[in-house]
């Protein structure tokens, strides 16, 4: 089954960064526009923010809007979030996909933790 893979997430103190990246094939990378979202326990998943397939527009979630950029390496079929600032109610599991979201993309995600 064709999906994204997520990596790079872990347990930080609060106000520790992370940048977590995503891949996948380039017949679903591109020429697409991508998202990053999060579900943290018991609750839906959310979108967090999101890039152009020309990487010429993001747009970030205003509740993570100055501690959270999205960024995207086409040549590496990549798109990463890099989170600064973390706080315990960033702990989730971290997605990507397409944006708006294709429901057969979905990976497993990586998991984010904050906590002292």
């Amino acid at each position: 089954q064709v999906q994204f893979v997520e990596s790079g997430g872990g347990l930080v103190e609060p106000g520790g960064s992370l940048k977590l990246s995503c891949t996948g094939p380039g017949n679903i990378f591109k020429p697409f526009d991508m998202g990053w979202y999060r579900q943290a326990p018991g609750n839906q998943r959310d979108f967090l923010a999101a890039i152009s397939w020309s990487n010429t527009t993001t747009f970030i979630r205003e509740s993570v809007r100055g501690r959270f950029t999205i960024s995207r390496d086409n040549a590496e079929n990549t798109v990463y979030l890099q989170m600064d600032n973390l706080q315990s109610e960033d702990t989730a599991v971290y997605y990507c996909n397409h944006y708006p979201a294709t429901r057969d993309y979905w990976g497993q995600g990586t998991q984010v933790t904050v906590s002292s």
